[in-house]
């Protein structure tokens, strides 16, 4: 196993990430972490692709993805940025194995954790009190998207940027002007405009 660092410290991280929601006991976090893949995805590696079943929920150690589809008119709109220390997964396909209408990809070399519906069906028989933490993520995730889809609607290009850097602060140093475009749902051009402008108010 490539990796950087020892295994042990990225089970700290994810340790730490799932203990912010629930306290677990240090048996409960083994068993946890017995049932986790590690992964290393190379940069515009697929993990997902449109009419694939996804079989994974990821918890992003190192590196820097991306979840988008594309529309009727063939443009990519970019769903979620995930860095270190968040989830991605398509949360419809995962459940219901159904084929998924989006993709997710790194765009950065990145190392994971990978819990299959089998690994997490076998953690939540052997550890009960995880059946509320992935609860939560849903929940969270929920929360978010019905905030973005009001902000889209209410809020004006630049709130909405400003909001973006709140929430992601690291991710403009990190990807693509058009990405974040995209999961704003403006153009390149008119984000360099609101870029342009919140620079002079500084």
């Amino acid at each position: 196993m490539n990796t950087n660092a020892p295994l042990s410290t990225y089970f700290d991280q994810i340790n730490k990430n799932v203990c912010k929601n629930v306290a677990f006991s240090e048996e409960e976090l083994r068993i946890f972490n017995e049932h986790l893949q590690y992964k290393t995805i190379k940069k515009k590696t697929f993990l997902l692709q449109e009419g694939e079943i996804c079989n994974f929920e990821a918890f992003v150690i190192k590196g820097c993805m991306r979840k988008y589809y594309i529309d009727k008119n063939g443009f990519e709109v970019v769903l979620q940025f995930a860095i270190e220390d968040w989830w991605v997964s398509d949360i419809a396909s995962f459940h219901e194995q159904k084929p998924s209408n989006l993709f997710i990809e790194a765009l950065e070399d990145c190392e994971i954790f990978v819990l299959t519906p089998e690994k997490k069906e076998a953690l939540l028989a052997k550890a009960p009190k995880f059946e509320r933490q992935f609860r939560l993520l849903v929940q969270k995730n929920l929360s978010a998207t019905q905030s973005r889809l009001i902000n889209s609607i209410a809020q004006t290009a630049h709130e909405r940027y400003a909001d973006f850097l709140k929430k992601y602060p690291k991710i403009p140093q990190r990807v693509a002007q058009h990405y974040i475009a995209s999961y704003l749902g403006i153009s390149a051009e008119f984000l360099s405009k609101v870029r342009a402008k919140m620079a002079k108010e500084k």
